[in-house]
């Protein structure tokens, strides 16, 4: 067999029906293997490298498995990087696989020839070059072992075009197992001990590397123990939004009721979420070294533990495992901090409704309706900018997987994570929210779109501006904006042109009956939202955040 043939035979004993890319003739010998097996994996050729590693993060993100991504070398290796980074920040497993010259080349900066340990190694947990065809199978499963194991995260191997064509003979991969470290009993004891003294306990859940079962027994802890739950930054499909103990988003734009609670909580236990610079809003919500507040933090990887925040009480344990082991505790009388729990989730219910006001298009409407509209098993995608706070704020997921967002911040995560979920759930509904700015960073993927005929629903919220960087411009610098101003195109008939039906709606009362037209149309559809530039945040206007800091410079 050649290099290239035990690259796609290691990719089917370990269970790859999907492979993202954009083809180049640095791999030619892996993609001749794959037409061999073009009826058992499924190669999704993309429009540019960025998206396809967007889709194979996010494809990641739904499965629990390692995302595929095939790139050529130099160029298409630089493009794919923000999958990459992305995959690094979110904890998601991921194989990025490219070519590169062949071994007689190394060194001579031939043509698009690039080290990649050099330049992957900060926001990778490993990178290698397979330079024996005789290698393959160990490295693969190594990639595979290694992307999965403790913190999840990106994996990249470089393919020397000399060696995809090398032939060696065949190797089974066997069984690669994933162990997940178990919680010690005595840790367990003490953590039961911390909570039992607390009066405003808090629960923070985030992270990846969870299975339905695992949030099942955390649910059922919480749940046992009366304990309030809030969610990490972009990890609100964790925990069920409808329950009485579910407090809301602990990330941008967070509840100020709430973010006093993480302040004055007396015992957090935060399992799963890292506590970056998100969750604490700017590390702030908690004191580095040592927070006030007894933390108790659980996470799969030791090295993580401590590294910002000194806890009281470490766990390094798997998160589903210490879920089984905490749901099998006895439970605590949770009445000394039952009125704590409810008044957190009634200032919940409050801050995810609307208020009213005269706006002619209210994004928060847009998101009631949505919330109203889809099934609970809607995937909802979308990438970075203002435009998401809505979204974040007043949308209620309800079941796991059901968000795809970057929590690395990247823009035009939206569009290709919608195709990976329709691909992968091609029953369920899946709509991508995009800013005018975030969209058109990869929106030439409605070509992919059309070609695999997905029934994606596109929401683009336009208001011709980069409205983030705007609106920190009028923060800092008050009336002297430049560059955040966009030239778009008509989004109607950009759609129109990839053969995707679309409509314009200039109101949130239009936006309902546009929706149905989307989801009832067994189409791709995209609807554009005609947005007042004025209208940048849940909570301010540009005009206020510019007058504000006038007033506070004077």
């Amino acid at each position: 067999m050649t290099g290239g043939q035990h690259v796609v035979r290691a990719l089917l004993e370990h269970g790859v029906d999907t492979v993202f890319g954009v083809p180049g003739e640095s791999y030619l010998d892996v993609l001749n293997a794959l037409y061999t097996e073009r009826d058992r994996i499924r190669l999704v050729s993309c429009r540019h490298e960025g998206a396809a590693s967007f889709m194979a993060e996010a494809h990641g993100k739904l499965t629990g498995r390692p995302g595929i991504c095939m790139v050529t070398r130099g160029p298409g290796a630089t493009n794919a990087s923000i999958g990459v980074q992305t995959a690094f920040q979110d904890s998601t497993p991921l194989i990025v696989l490219v070519g590169q010259v062949g071994n007689d080349m190394v060194e001579r900066e031939a043509f698009q020839e690039i080290d990649y340990r050099r330049m992957f190694g900060q926001f990778t947990k490993w990178v290698a070059q397979i330079d024996s065809a005789a290698r393959v199978t160990e490295y693969m499963n190594r990639a595979f072992s290694v992307a999965m194991s403790g913190r999840p995260g990106p994996v990249v191997l470089a393919l020397p075009e000399d060696m995809l064509t090398e032939l060696a003979a065949p190797q089974d991969c066997g069984t690669i197992q994933f162990p997940q470290a178990h919680p010690a009993p005595d840790a367990m004891a003490s953590m039961r001990a911390l909570l039992a003294g607390a009066r405003r306990p808090l629960m923070i859940v985030g992270g990846s590397g969870w299975t339905g079962a695992g949030l099942d027994s955390l649910a059922r802890f919480a749940n046992l123990n009366g304990l309030p739950v809030a969610c990490s930054f972009r990890r609100q499909d964790l925990y069920d939004n409808h329950h009485p103990q579910y407090v809301g988003e602990v990330g941008i734009g967070i509840n100020p009721e709430l973010a006093d609670a993480v302040r004055n909580a007396d015992v957090i236990l935060a399992v799963g979420a890292r506590l970056g610079e998100m969750v604490t809003g700017g590390y702030t919500l908690l004191q580095s070294p040592v927070p006030k507040q007894t933390l108790i933090h659980v996470l799969a990887s030791p090295e993580e533990l401590g590294r910002v925040y000194q806890p009281t009480l470490k766990i390094p344990s798997g998160l589903d495992a210490f879920a089984d082991a905490a749901a099998g505790q006895a439970p605590l009388d949770a009445a000394p901090w039952r009125g704590w729990l409810d008044a957190l989730r009634q200032s919940y219910v409050r801050y995810t409704e609307p208020p009213a006001n005269s706006l002619r298009m209210d994004p928060a409407r847009v998101i009631v309706a949505l919330r109203e509209a889809l099934d609970a098993r809607a995937i909802l995608t979308n990438g970075a900018g203002n435009y998401s706070a809505w979204a974040h704020r007043y949308y209620r997921f309800s079941h796991p997987r059901t968000q795809l967002a970057p929590t690395s911040g990247a823009m035009g995560y939206g569009v290709p994570a919608a195709i990976a979920a329709k691909l992968r759930h091609p029953e369920r509904q899946v709509v991508c929210l995009a800013g005018d700015g975030c969209f058109l960073m990869t929106s030439q993927e409605l070509a992919t779109v059309k070609q695999h005929r997905l029934a994606i629903v596109f929401i683009v919220f336009n208001n011709g501006m980069y409205g983030t960087i705007r609106m920190h411009q009028e923060v800092n610098y008050p009336g002297r904006t430049i560059g955040t101003d966009l030239c778009n195109p008509d989004f109607v008939a950009y759609a129109e042109s990839f053969g995707v039906p679309a409509e314009r709606v200039d109101s949130h009362e239009s936006f309902a009956p546009a929706l149905t037209r989307a989801l009832d149309s067994g189409s791709p559809y995209l609807i554009e939202l005609s947005l007042d530039p004025e209208v940048i945040t849940p909570r301010s206007t540009l005009t206020s955040l510019r007058e504000k800091a006038q007033l506070a410079a004077s």
